[in-house]
């Protein structure tokens, strides 16, 4: 059976190229396909890169937070996409990151969605999880954020003797936990509750308050103090 014939790039008419579309209509014409395709550069003998790229995103749900969250060798185990090609995608996709955590500044934590916002830059689209620690002055101002643990996809360990010493190290008043769920789910585990407690009233003897612990995920966000878990 012989297969169907698929166009080079080159061949489509002009104002269809993804290049010469973003130039002739604006970057905001073109579709996220066609803006990866652009960082992919050239297909193979089967695939265009425009094609390359549809298949990235049908892979990852269309979702281009999972794309980000790939690494260079996840890109690479698509068939088309070599060293070069992933790194312009993990590099493209690193700036825009960056470009979001660039307007992000909190000095002083007032509610969760602060925490939120100020951690996004450490902790969003990680595939691994992660545990940190807020120290807060008097007036709640962010003394340093602290990163505790690292673990793997569903789990991290955070010691009670190294968060505290940090908080008393840095003369913290108060601190706020942060860890993130790779899942996407918000939900704490029985784990982090039992953590959670534990922190509270070891912080109580010692007359450093935990004001809040934080499940981060990509979309959303968990806050035990907002939910009247502490």
């Amino acid at each position: 059976m012989t297969k169907p014939y698929k166009l080079n790039i080159k061949q489509w008419a002009e104002e269809d190229r993804p290049r010469e579309k973003l130039l002739l209509k604006g970057k905001s014409a073109l579709s996220n396909a066609e803006l990866l395709g652009i960082l992919i550069g050239s297909g193979t003998r089967e695939l265009n890169a425009v094609d390359l790229a549809k298949m990235i995103l049908e892979q990852s749900n269309n979702d281009l937070n999972k794309i980000a969250r790939l690494s260079v060798q996840d890109l690479k185990k698509f068939k088309g996409i070599g060293d070069a090609r992933a790194i312009n995608i993990v590099s493209a996709l690193e700036l825009g990151r960056r470009r979001t955590s660039d307007n992000i500044a909190v000095d002083k934590i007032t509610k969760a969605s602060d925490v939120y916002e100020y951690m996004k830059p450490e902790l969003a689209d990680l595939s691994h999880e992660e545990f940190w620690l807020l120290l807060l002055n008097r007036a709640n101002c962010i003394i340093k954020k602290q990163p505790i643990s690292q673990g793997g996809v569903s789990g991290t360990v955070a010691d009670p003797k190294l968060i505290f010493n940090h908080a008393l190290s840095h003369l913290a008043s108060s601190v706020i936990l942060v860890h993130n769920h790779p899942s996407g789910n918000t939900k704490p585990s029985e784990a982090d509750k039992r953590l959670t407690k534990q922190l509270a009233e070891a912080g109580k003897l010692l007359e450093i308050a935990v004001l809040d612990h934080i499940i981060f995920t990509d979309n959303s966000y968990f806050s035990f103090a907002d939910e009247n878990l502490l």
